[in-house]
């Protein structure tokens, strides 16, 4: 049995969800205007292992959502993550957190797309198939008319850059999944599940978050 516990704040969603062998047991998560990351990881975390009756010690893995996304968010939820691995002396799992948007669209053709806004009309981006292989690697990029004019097939855009994104993303191939806007750490249960069962740890003394681009003051 591989008990993990998820954590999710690379976006405004702040989410938590504790996993047994790769099924969400039971998730908690927040998505506000504001950044309540600092005030509500914690309440959420010992909320749901009160809640499932489930200690700290019986954890056997910690995962993180990875970035891009918000710096302070990614700083918030990768220190806790760690925290958490060296007090209970347990393994650090950290998951692409396009990847986990990416995962919450369960189409069975085409290609999925997320998108996380980051600022004006940038936003972070990959490509995945519908089986959630990487087709294209997470970049920043500037979006325009002919952006993503080489993909025939079907796309599903997710992310909170969708309607931002629309008026230049017209191709009648371009299909926009406005239901789902952040990550989820319930969707991080599968993917952590896979990467534990692979021993695919971070080093929790060295592990950063992936900014992608620099903090800039005054940012998110």
């Amino acid at each position: 049995m591989a008990l993990i516990l998820n954590i999710e704040t690379a976006t405004r969603n702040c989410s938590v969800a504790l996993s047994e062998n790769g099924k969400t047991l039971l998730c908690r998560e927040i998505a506000g205007e504001g950044y309540a990351h600092a005030e509500k990881l914690h309440v959420f975390i010992d909320g749901i292992l009160s809640e499932t009756q489930h200690s700290y010690k019986q954890l056997d893995a910690i995962a993180v959502s990875r970035g891009p996304g918000s710096y302070t968010g990614l700083r918030i939820g990768v220190s806790a993550a760690k925290g958490l691995c060296f007090a209970l002396g347990i393994p650090l799992v950290s998951v692409d957190t396009l990847k986990v948007l990416a995962a919450q669209a369960m189409v069975s053709d085409g290609v999925i797309i997320p998108m996380i806004d980051a600022r004006r009309m940038e936003v972070y981006s990959a490509v995945f198939s519908s089986d959630l292989s990487e087709i294209r690697k997470t970049e920043a990029q500037i979006i325009d008319e002919n952006s993503f004019s080489d993909i025939s097939e079907k796309a599903y855009f997710v992310g909170d850059s969708n309607e931002k994104c629309k008026p230049f993303l017209t191709s009648g191939n371009f299909i926009f999944l406005d239901d789902i806007m952040y990550p989820s750490a319930n969707a991080m249960s599968a993917l952590s599940y896979s990467k534990f069962e692979k021993s695919e740890f971070e080093d929790v003394a060295y592990f950063e978050p992936f900014y992608l681009k620099d903090f800039m003051v005054g940012g998110k």
